[in-house]
């Protein structure tokens, strides 16, 4: 419980704050596409460790709790773009590991190939938001510093796969060399 004031009688009141299972604070303004980006990893990791069809994948996690509150057309993009592209994309990721792809983590796997799918095919999504979303996404659903291996994996993509807009950061003072 966190105290506001009450402007009325400048007493303080109690309010409720929203929590997870494990008593943390959770955002109650994640965006339709931050939720869509975490079924659609869901699904990728269903498809990685028990090769479900992904029809099947979708059937299922339609279903889930909160899927009505994602962004359908994102996650469809994600889900099916990622497992008709994945020679591709593994292509892509592969040259950046410093061990073999069968060795990374399920999670990792999918998260890499989203950043990678997102830099490619959502050029509406700002870069850096790519970069954010799937490290966050790392973050919550994958190893201890497995966000850390994300980080660098997709930020050596970045400059591959959207030049311009990196450059442009570049240019401006907003990234480091």
């Amino acid at each position: 419980m966190s105290e506001h004031l009450n402007t009325e009688d400048k007493a303080p009141r109690k309010t409720a704050k929203k929590t997870d299972s494990n008593g943390t604070t959770k955002s109650a303004a994640k965006s339709g596409r931050s939720r869509s980006r975490e079924f659609a990893l869901q699904g990728l990791y269903q498809f990685l460790v028990g090769n479900n069809e992904a029809a099947d994948i979708d059937m299922f996690t339609r279903d889930l709790s909160g899927f009505h509150k994602s962004d359908s057309v994102h996650y469809d993009a994600l889900l099916y773009g990622c497992i008709e592209q994945r020679e591709i994309l593994d292509s892509l990721i592969e040259p950046l590991l410093d061990r073999k792809l069968d060795e990374i983590s399920p999670i990792e796997h999918a998260v890499m190939w989203m950043g990678a799918y997102e830099f490619q095919h959502c050029i509406d999504v700002p870069w850096r938001v790519v970069l954010n979303e799937y490290i966050e996404l790392a973050k919550s659903f994958g190893g201890t510093d497995g966000h850390k291996y994300v980080n660098g994996v997709l930020n050596g993509l970045a400059p591959k796969l959207r030049a311009l807009e990196v450059e442009s950061d570049r240019a401006k003072g907003k990234l480091r060399d």
